[in-house]
């Protein structure tokens, strides 16, 4: 970019970079504040902060930004990861097999297709508005606005950068740990690989199912030592927010466990 941005480029970068203030603002208020994810009681307000935070501003405002990036010429919708469903399609079945690949070398705790499925859905609200906020707004403009001074391939490379870095900050805004620097500092990495399967394959979908794929191993290891993975073993176990989530308190455990760190859930009165 130059020195001086002219007013469309100002506008793009106010619009995406407010878009994700405000997506954290309303993780920090509605999860982290006041630990939402950790209280397993509090049913209503862990539905009201994934409706708000991650339906209502994650994906719908990342569907009204990216809608006006393009219609501004800023950033067309191929480069925001919306190319069509027959390479959706395509992406999306790569995106499950290198997750589940993934998950099967990090060491599969569970092959229970139910199992699998419960953890899935669980975190898949979360997982599309990290999608949609980080890589198809953030990612693609950041990679938009640099190409041209940077080149292709660098300013892919920056964005990638970019994007994962603010997927890692974000978490500042939830419960701990997810708040504490050496998980934000190793979820910016994890970042990185997310960021290599939406530069390449440039598909949202794809993305999100692979990046999702993430998530799961960390809820069913979880599960798994704490020995309640047996409620997940039930098709309904995951259907509600209230009944089906173990959340963050559960992810928790499995993301000390990749830092090689051990630590104590709170208790939860």
């Amino acid at each position: 970019m130059s020195a001086a941005a002219p007013p469309s480029t100002c506008r793009a970068l106010t619009l995406a970079f407010g878009l994700y203030l405000v997506w954290v603002l309303a993780t920090y208020l509605l999860e982290g504040r006041i630990h939402t994810l950790l209280r397993p009681e509090a049913m209503g307000a862990r539905l009201y902060y994934s409706l708000v935070a991650n339906v209502l501003i994650g994906i719908g405002g990342s569907a009204l930004v990216i809608r006006f990036l393009s219609r501004a010429g800023t950033v067309s919708t191929q480069q925001a990861g919306f190319r069509g469903l027959g390479h959706a399609f395509a992406t999306v079945v790569i995106g499950v097999v290198l997750g589940f690949a993934f998950y099967t070398l990090q060491g599969a705790p569970s092959w229970n297709p139910v199992v699998l499925i419960n953890a899935y859905a669980q975190v898949l609200v979360g997982s599309i508005a990290e999608v949609l906020v980080c890589w198809a707004v953030i990612g693609a403009l950041s990679q938009s606005l640099l190409q041209e001074d940077r080149g292709r391939w660098m300013s892919t490379i920056l964005a990638a950068v970019v994007a994962s870095v603010v997927f890692g900050i974000y978490h500042f805004a939830h419960s701990p740990p997810f708040n504490q620097v050496p998980v934000v500092v190793f979820l910016s990495v994890i970042g990185l690989v997310t960021s290599v399967f939406f530069f390449v394959s440039r598909d949202v979908y794809g993305t999100i199912a692979f990046h999702n794929f993430l998530g799961i191993l960390g809820v069913i290891r979880a599960l798994d030592a704490s020995g309640n993975l047996s409620a997940f073993e039930r098709p309904s176990s995951a259907a509600g927010y209230g009944r089906g989530s173990h959340s963050v308190a559960d992810r928790r455990a499995c993301t000390v466990a990749l830092l090689g760190k051990r630590t104590h859930a709170p208790r939860v009165r």
